[in-house]
């Protein structure tokens, strides 16, 4: 299974990003799909997560309210809009799958498989 995020970069405090991955080979049933971030010197934090239907959305607390996570039409596909960015959103954001059942899915041992990770940097 790989997973391939695209869409970070760098924007000022207040603005958007969109991160889109895909995840393809054997994915075989359904799964769960999530985001994750780490700063430097920081360990990997639950971001958003949602369920294979898309019906089912999770957030952190900090992103709450700034953040969308949807699944794509495809169910291979998850995204993360985010909105009213702030210095401390930067971080390396990484998707990840979860075969895990014991909703909601927020911890970095409930997920399978991981992607390479982008990086994004708000700018104060």
């Amino acid at each position: 299974v790989e997973l391939v995020e695209s869409g970070g970069g760098l924007v000022q405090a207040g603005g958007s990003l969109r991160l889109s991955c895909a995840a393809s080979g054997r994915t075989f049933s359904s799964y769960a799909m999530g985001w994750f971030r780490q700063a430097p010197g920081k360990e990997r934090e639950f971001v958003a997560a949602v369920s294979w239907s898309g019906d089912n959305t999770y957030y952190a607390d900090s992103v709450k309210g700034r953040f969308t996570i949807s699944r794509g039409n495809a169910k291979n596909t998850v995204a993360l809009q985010m909105n009213s960015l702030k210095p401390e959103d930067t971080a390396v954001y990484y998707c990840a799958i979860s075969y895990g059942s014991r909703w909601p899915l927020t911890t970095t041992y409930q997920y399978n498989y991981w992607g390479q990770g982008t990086q994004v940097t708000v700018s104060s």
